[in-house]
């Protein structure tokens, strides 16, 4: 081969290396979306809607919707009032990172909320960090116009985290608004129920929903900054994928706590789930919660679930001085194969100072004693029932007395 050959072969390959290569497909048009204009700029915006009737899972998107005056209560935080659960506006948002403070961008927010007859959820997501005033811009009315809003974890990291962006991009925060966290009653539901609450955990065994193709949430931030140094954006499918997945979700727990408040015995529910709603109405209602914790027993409860519940329910009884329904509660945890004082207590505190029986209350106090020394419990709890023994002992030897 000639030299003269030599040199178009490196010149071609010169060429081909610093040849333009193709815009990347914009973002827009991957995710089925657009660009939405704003006083601040351009952000995009990606909408999809959804008829009431669908389901996320097992659960129908229009049953959170229908929550009682009851279930709003029970669900809100203590002193806040959720007034309209059609205006209610759910809210994920996708962040560069978990730490929080100045230094976390929220890139995507994902909103959901009532249309009409339908429900939408609308995502606004930054093409870069200068983007961040249109994207703010965006969301404040959608926020401001709501009657309360509803997230999974927001009170610790959603809701502070945007607060923050606005405050950074001096505009005023828009939700003072009633703030619905459903992890906290999600986890006085289900913390029995499945080794963790969270979001992921309750969609596959209270939804009965399994994703597909799923994006960690652990690798979102990732995605994000290739985005930014790339700008391939195929990869940001699942992102937005994930991000509606999880406001649908919030839809569907909702809706879940919405139906098993509105009955009495949620055909679905489990016992453990069961015990959990009871939690959830002694707020309120304790005669509802004292039908669930009932209901929880005769659905076939054992070990360390049966005895809490079976106590917590003598506690409720002896409040409202149902001695005999309380005692015979008390009777079963003391039979049960778990030793635990406080059933014990109750017995000889009862006979003690209402039956007024020492001698039965000398004899449970005992019982417990060697128990307690049998199964190791402990000298505190050894200590305390001497202690009551010694004062019946008095007292009983105080009757035997003449003139006692």
């Amino acid at each position: 081969m000639s030299t003269l050959d030599d040199l178009r072969q490196v010149i071609r390959r010169i060429e081909r290396r610093h040849a333009p290569r193709p815009a990347p497909e914009p973002l827009e048009t991957i995710v089925g979306g657009t660009l939405l204009e704003t006083d601040h700029g351009r952000v995009v915006l990606v909408r999809h809607d959804y008829p009431l009737a669908h389901r996320h899972g097992r659960e129908k998107l229009e049953d959170a919707f229908l929550l009682s005056a009851d279930a709003m209560t029970l669900l809100a935080r203590a002193g806040e009032e959720l007034v309209d659960p059609r205006g209610l506006v759910f809210v994920d948002v996708e962040t560069t990172g978990l730490a929080g403070g100045t230094g976390t961008y929220a890139f995507l927010v994902g909103v959901g909320a009532l249309e009409a007859d339908r429900f939408v959820v609308t995502q606004y997501f930054m093409r870069d960090f200068d983007d961040e005033p249109a994207l703010l811009a965006a969301l404040e009315p959608r926020l401001a116009h709501a009657s309360g809003v509803v997230t999974f974890n927001g009170s610790s990291f959603d809701l502070p985290l945007l607060e923050t962006r606005f405050i950074l991009a001096r505009r005023r925060w828009p939700v003072p608004l009633p703030h619905l966290d459903l992890v906290t009653p999600a986890r006085r539901v289900w913390v029995r129920c499945f080794p963790d609450c969270r979001l992921a955990t309750l969609e596959r065994e209270a939804l009965g929903l399994e994703r597909a193709d799923d994006v960690a949430g652990a690798f979102i931030p990732a995605i994000y900054f290739q985005f930014l140094r790339t700008r391939h954006a195929r990869p940001l499918a699942r992102v937005f994928a994930h991000n509606r997945d999880d406001v649908l979700s919030l839809v569907g727990v909702l809706a879940w706590l919405g139906r098993a408040l509105a009955a009495d015995f949620p055909a679905s529910a489990t016992p453990l789930e069961l015990i959990g709603i009871g939690r959830l109405w002694e707020r309120l209602d304790p005669d509802r919660s004292v039908a669930c914790y009932r209901g929880a027993l005769d659905g076939g409860l054992s070990g360390w679930p049966w005895l809490w519940t079976c106590l917590r329910l003598a506690q409720w009884e002896k409040r409202r001085a149902r001695w005999n329904d309380a005692c015979e509660l008390w009777q079963r945890a003391v039979r049960s194969e778990i030793f635990d004082p406080r059933p014990w207590e109750e017995l000889a505190k009862y006979h003690e100072h209402r039956g007024r029986d020492f001698a039965a209350a000398r004899e449970i106090v005992s019982s417990a004693i060697a128990l307690a020394r049998s199964t190791g419990a402990g000298s505190p709890v050894v200590d305390r029932f001497a202690y009551r023994l010694g004062r019946l002992e008095r007292r009983l030897s105080a009757l035997r007395r003449p003139g006692g």
